[in-house]
C-alpha cells in the first residue's frame, strides 16, 4: 500500500517563446481533479485573450489515478498529451499544467507545437521542484493517565504526533500516523487504550 508519493514543491510560471508565439506554463499542485479544474478556470479567466489554455493534471494513487489532457483547440494530441507526458516523465502526482499560447503569426505545425508544449512543461517542472508528501491517517483513543507514557512510547516508536486532545477524567487523543504503520500502532495500542476508528 503506497504512502508517499512526489509532486511539485511550488507554484509557478514559465515563460517561452517560439516563432514569436508566447507559451505561459502555470504549475500547481492539485489534491483532487476538482482542484485541477478550479485552477483551469482561474488560469482561464487570467488570460481571457489567449489563443489557448491547454491543461492536464495527474492526481491520486494507483489503482484510483486520474489522469486527463485537454488541447483546447489545438490540433488533436499536440499540446494536453505532451504536457501530461511531462508529469508523468517526472513520475509526479497531484500536479496539475494549464499552458497558455498567445498565438505570434507563424504556425509551428504539428511537430513543433508538441515540442513547444512539451519543453514548456519540462521547464516549469524542472523549476518547480519535486516534494515527497506522506499520506497519513488519524487514530482516535482514550486511555487513562496511568497509560499516557505507554502511549507517548508508542507514538515515538512510530513516529505517530497528536493533532486533537482532550484532557478530562482521562486523555482522548487523535493522532496521525503514516497510513502504511496504522494497523500496527493500533495492535499495539490496544493493550494501554480503547481505540475509536
Amino acid at each position: 500500500m503506497a504512502d508517499e508519493y512526489l509532486t511539485v514543491k511550488q507554484s509557478l510560471m514559465v515563460k517561452k517563446v517560439v516563432k514569436r508565439s508566447r507559451f505561459l506554463a502555470h504549475v500547481r499542485e492539485v489534491n483532487n481533479e476538482a482542484e485541477a479544474r478550479e485552477f483551469l478556470q482561474a488560469i482561464r479567466e487570467e488570460h481571457r485573450q489567449a489563443t489557448h489554455n491547454c491543461f492536464a493534471f495527474r492526481v491520486g494513487l494507483p489503482p484510483k489515478e486520474v489522469t486527463f489532457s485537454d488541447d483546447d483547440g489545438e490540433p488533436g494530441g499536440s499540446a494536453g498529451k505532451p504536457i501530461l507526458g511531462a508529469i508523468l516523465r517526472k513520475g509526479i502526482t497531484n500536479t496539475a499544467i494549464v499552458v497558455t499560447r498567445y498565438f505570434g503569426g507563424r504556425k509551428l505545425g504539428i511537430r513543433g507545437l508538441i515540442e513547444a508544449y512539451s519543453e514548456v512543461s519540462r521547464e516549469a517542472l524542472d523549476l518547480a521542484g519535486t516534494v515527497t508528501r506522506i499520506l497519513e491517517e488519524t487514530v482516535d483513543l482514550a486511555c487513562q493517565y496511568d497509560h499516557l507514557d505507554r502511549v507517548m512510547h508508542l507514538m515515538d516508536k512510530y513516529g505517530a504526533r497528536i493533532v486533537d486532545s482532550q484532557y478530562t477524567h482521562r486523555a482522548v487523543l487523535t493522532l496521525a500516523i503514516r497510513r502504511s504503520l496504522r494497523d500496527n500502532l493500533v495492535e499495539e495500542l490496544g493493550l494501554w487504550a480503547e481505540i475509536g476508528n
